[in-house]
């Protein structure tokens, strides 16, 4: 019997009893022997009685210990055999040794024992190899959570099939909330007449009512421009697998009537309350229209964003109006400030540089001190054949700070202007935008996800050629005091025609606009184009780099630079731009070192392939027929392979994006 129960029984305070009663009649004898007699003879039958129940009651608990652990050990037995819970015994060459008949049952096979692993369920090895403690295996078109015990070579499998199911069926029912807005109606239909008006709105809201009732889609028409959707996330999944083909739908549809429209959808999904939903589509489609339009954006709470589309280059939609609402926006932060730090982005190119230097000429004309921001560390040879011929301008030249000083200088007063970037990584000293709360944004580029947070001021039109056109265009609506300096006029003037390849890329009737308005004010095209002069070496570096082309597919050429050669980021963009003169390339790409740690990849298209898309995949951005990414920590050879990845992408089943 255990000693647990043992101790529970009540002998051992009996025979206590016994033994001071004994004493006691032994005492009394010694006085009354007859007396003592009488009570022996007393306490004897209680005795015999005691000792038989004590006897029989341990008898019955060990027969009733006996029979518990029989059933115990029976029903481990059952347990082991018969429990919905599947257990695999394997050896160290991944072979059965043994499995209970639960487990066994959802294989074809007789028996499991010595069957191996990679024969049977070859998705375990992995997880046994890496000596995962748990994990979610297929087997069978069953879901198992697998448990591993490495030491005891055990394995555990827990059925969760239907428990996936539901968790699946609980995310493909999530509301999803989008809202559709008509990009370019205003404009399209101002000059239309009524009847016309109304023949093309019938077209848009017919293709759109088809595409809502084909997918199960609740649309309501809630103004002139704008719809709002109601769907679940099954129904997303299903519309990001066909890329949202709505959007190629309305434009060819409009195109055929020679209309261009084109739409533009923010999506909110991936949480259950519906105000942070509303909030997120609206925010997806602030970002899509950012980005120039006629595409999807697809918002979840994490921050994270998926695009769809933007396959055709924006249309020019901005107009005088705003360009003078801007400038004078601009010009009263300005002249509430105490003084004005421009800053570009890392490794300025003439855009970056001109841009920065036509803002601190709108704050001098606004009788405000501006600096500029510069790293003279990280200066290409255009740039440095340019701050070479500013350092000849001493009054412009004492303007260009280091990002220290800059940092010292800053106040509470201070507006600081961002040009040619509107990522918060990319931007020359990060630390500035943390101290300094007045933050203004001027770009060109298409809004990415990542966005420097609370600007007081926006100004980002894809539409334009460049940076510099638009700050061109405010300069033309300061106040006139002091004229602009032929090295400003020259340096807007080369932003302008770097960004548009000589004015071949780009380029609008309002690029052309800034530029005569540049050379107006003594821009000399000839010093523009000795800041763009190049070495010998760089060209034979360029036209080695061409050398090594080769065509992935139709269109397609990837050049690639050795992997122990650093090449710079201008030298990329030149052989892009050059393999894209080339008959028979649609889109070019060209890979190389930068420096150690860092490959740099340069992608250009004719506008049949939006490299902007590629490019983001791979963690970059730009405009639909020029971007450009960095890759940390690999090799030339695989940025290679994750760019033929990203490639086979966005061209999977024809669709382009």
């Amino acid at each position: 019997m255990p000693a647990f129960i043992e101790k529970r029984s009540i002998r051992y305070p009996f025979y206590g009893l016994i033994g001071i009663t004994v004493v006691l009649l032994i005492v009394l004898a010694y006085y009354n022997w007859i007396l003592s007699l009488v009570g022996l003879f007393l306490i004897i039958p209680p005795l015999y009685y005691m000792i038989i129940i004590e006897s029989s009651q341990r008898k019955e608990m060990e027969d009733y210990i006996s029979t518990l652990s029989y059933r115990v050990k029976r029903v481990g037995e059952e347990a082991l055999m018969e429990m919905p819970i599947g257990i695999m015994l394997i050896n160290d060459e991944y072979s059965i040794e043994w499995t209970n008949p639960f487990l066994s049952s959802y294989f074809d096979e007789d028996t499991l024992i010595g069957k191996s692993l990679y024969e049977i369920a070859d998705t375990l090895i992995p997880l046994i190899k890496q000596e995962v403690e748990t994990e979610i295996i297929t087997l069978h078109e069953r879901k198992f959570r697998v448990i591993l015990k490495s030491e005891e070579k055990l394995l555990y499998f827990f059925d969760v099939t239907e428990q996936k199911e539901i968790e699946k069926m609980y995310h493909d029912e999530r509301t999803v909330i989008a809202i559709i807005f008509l990009d370019n109606y205003d404009e399209l239909t101002q000059g239309m007449d009524d009847q016309m008006r109304g023949s093309i709105n019938n077209m848009v809201t017919s293709t759109l009512n088809k595409w809502a009732q084909d997918n199960g889609i609740f649309l309501k028409r809630i103004s002139s421009e704008r719809f709002i959707a109601v769907f679940n996330e099954a129904i997303l999944q299903l519309l990001e697998k066909g890329k949202f083909t709505v959007l190629d739908e309305v434009r060819e549809m409009t195109s055929k009537q020679n209309i261009s429209f084109t739409l533009s959808i923010g999506v909110g999904a991936g949480t259950p309350s519906l105000p942070e939903l509303g909030i997120l589509a609206q925010s997806s489609l602030d970002l899509a229209l950012g980005r120039g339009g006629d595409q999807v954006a697809i918002k979840q709470p994490n921050g994270k964003v998926k695009f769809f589309g933007g396959k055709t280059n924006p249309v020019e939609k901005r107009t005088r109006v705003r360009a003078r609402v801007i400038s004078h926006a601009l010009k009263d932060l300005i002249t509430a400030s105490d003084k004005v730090i421009i800053m570009g982005h890392k490794n300025p190119d003439m855009d970056s540089i001109g841009s920065s230097i036509g803002i601190y000429k709108v704050a001098q004309m606004n009788q405000k001190d501006a600096y500029i921001v510069l790293n003279f560390q990280e200066m290409d040879g255009a740039v440095h054949r340019l701050m070479e011929e500013i350092r000849h301008q001493e009054q412009l030249f004492s303007r260009f700070i280091g990002p220290e000083e800059a940092l010292e200088i800053s106040t509470e007063k201070t507006l600081l202007v961002i040009v040619d970037t509107h990522k918060p990584a990319l931007v020359i000293e990060e630390r500035l935008l943390n101290r300094i709360d007045n933050v203004v944004v001027i770009d060109h580029h298409r809004r990415g996800e990542e966005f420097i947070e609370n600007p007081v001021l926006v100004y980002m039109e894809p539409y334009a050629s460049s940076t510099a056109e638009l700050v061109t265009e405010f300069l033309e609506y300061q106040p006139k005091r002091g004229k602009i300096e032929m090295i400003e006029a020259t340096a807007l003037l080369a932003g302008i025609v770097v960004d548009t390849k000589s004015f071949t890329l780009r380029t609008g009737a309002r690029t052309f606009d800034a530029a005569s308005y540049l050379r107006g004010q003594g821009a000399d095209t000839i010093l523009v184009q000795k800041f763009l002069k190049e070495s010998i070496n760089t060209y034979i570096k360029r036209a080695k780099l061409i050398e090594s082309v080769a065509f992935y597919r139709d269109g397609i050429a990837i050049a690639k630079g050795e992997e122990n050669e650093l090449h710079d980021q201008v030298l990329l963009a030149q052989a892009a731009d050059t393999l894209l003169t080339m008959d028979g390339v649609a889109a070019s790409f060209v890979i190389a070192k930068r420096n150690e740690g860092l490959i740099g990849i340069s992608a250009r298209s004719l506008g049949n392939v939006n490299v902007q898309v590629i490019m983001e995949k791979l963690h970059g951005g730009g405009h639909l027929t020029n971007a450009a990414t960095q890759l940390t920590g690999i090799s030339i050879a695989e940025a290679e392979r994750q760019l033929k990845l990203a490639i086979e992408d966005y061209f999977e089943g024809g669709k382009k994006e």
